[in-house]
């Protein structure tokens, strides 16, 4: 979407316990990329404005906002808060990117819900949890926001466009 963006940022809640694990899968792949990470860390919406100052200071040029409940629940402030800076974002599910985020890329939530219904099914009917296997995303959905990539000037490729899942306007 944004190819010559470097360096890119992930945003982190330090209190997360996978917080770590995930900056650094990013960092090795961005690495194996030739990409620059920057990693901004926030836990709680007074520190939001800060790690946005540092973004601009540090010249992130694209953000990837970690899978965190704090930062869903703060999509729309941090959506409006990268569209102020210019910062186009990924997200991990569709409602952020419902929200202004400019795209996401991740499990399909209701696929995962169903799924999980059908296990808890499987239990109630008396099998063992330990038996059954483990259960892991198989639908992810590519989400595009155009009116975010308009807002941030943005054209997106049609290929891109094509592989998408779902494109908001």
């Amino acid at each position: 979407m944004v190819p010559a963006a470097s360096p890119i940022a992930i945003l982190v809640n330090p209190t997360n316990p996978e917080a770590e694990d995930e900056a650094k899968d990013i960092q090795d792949a961005a690495r194996s990329l030739g990409l620059q990470i920057l990693v901004v860390s926030a836990s709680k919406a007074d520190d939001l404005n800060g790690a946005f100052e540092t973004l601009v200071q540090q010249q992130a040029r694209a953000l990837i906002v970690g899978g965190d409940t704090f930062f869903t629940g703060q999509r729309s402030h941090i959506s409006i808060l990268a569209a102020r800076h210019g910062l186009p974002t990924m997200w991990n599910t569709r409602i952020e990117a419902e929200a202004g985020g400019l795209m996401s890329y991740g499990a399909n939530i209701p696929d995962v819900y169903r799924r999980a219904g059908v296990v808890a099914g499987q239990v109630l009917k008396g099998a063992r949890p330990a038996d059954l296997p483990i259960q892991l995303p198989t639908v992810f959905d590519l989400v595009i926001n155009i009116r975010t990539a308009k807002t941030l000037g943005l054209t997106i490729p049609p290929t891109l466009l094509a592989r998408a899942d779902e494109v908001i306007e």
